[in-house]
């Protein structure tokens, strides 16, 4: 009874170790890689199988080098991590080229083996343009972006502030007014007391000067 169930055990192993070879050469025993480019920086390509095109449903390991077009730099090696934008057969990489052209390559060894290489060339990314005019919460512009000054609206605060200080200097005014006043009646008081003294000083005169004329006809007479 051991016997045959060790017999048996043989028996579905062998045929596990004939099977998995004909499904792994259904596919072929080379893989197509073909780098497409980029997208912002991250390197992209697709894996399939040389033979019938299909996706490769393994974890794939394979190496992403680049170097630039002078020579001067190169960035890697990196690893594939598959692509959810381009499945199914869409591979890419976590790390991002800078600016600049390069000549990248992948080179993968599991499942099989494959090989791609394209020049890629990556753009420089200008920075978001800022908005004309940098306003501030109270109304003033920052110079530093051009943009026009603006009129700051008032806050209650200031408000009452402004309304308070205009009528504590719009008080002094009336004083000031009734100084004027003050004083132009005095004058006009001092003008008529003068005229009056005068009238008096030549009402007098002119009675000492009537009563010598009358003194001097009495003496005469």
């Amino acid at each position: 009874m051991r016997i045959r169930i060790a017999l048996s055990a043989t028996l579905a192993a062998l045929g596990l170790m004939f099977l998995i070879p004909a499904a792994a050469h259904a596919h072929g025993d080379t893989l197509k890689v073909v780098v497409t480019g980029q997208r912002t920086g991250h390197v992209t390509a697709d894996v399939t199988w040389e033979n019938d095109g299909d996706a490769v449903d393994e974890t794939v390991a394979a190496t992403v080098n680049a170097v630039s077009v002078d020579g001067s730099r190169t960035m890697g090696p990196w690893r594939l991590v598959r692509d959810p934008a381009a499945a199914p057969a869409g591979w890419t990489t976590a790390e991002a080229l800078p600016p600049g052209t390069w000549k990248v390559s992948v080179e993968v060894g599991f499942p099989a083996l494959g090989k791609g290489e394209l020049e890629v060339g990556v753009p420089v990314v200008d920075p978001a343009p800022t908005t004309g005019a940098g306003t501030t919460a109270t109304g003033t512009t920052d110079t530093a972006t051009g943009g026009t000054p603006a009129v700051s609206a008032p806050t209650p605060a200031s408000a009452s502030a402004s309304a308070s200080g205009s009528g504590s200097d719009a008080a002094p005014a009336p004083s000031g007014t009734q100084a004027t006043s003050g004083g132009e009646g005095a004058a006009v008081w001092w003008t008529t007391a003068g005229v009056a003294a005068t009238a008096l000083a030549g009402a007098g005169v002119g009675l000492l000067l009537r009563r010598r004329r009358m003194r001097g006809a009495c003496r005469t007479s």
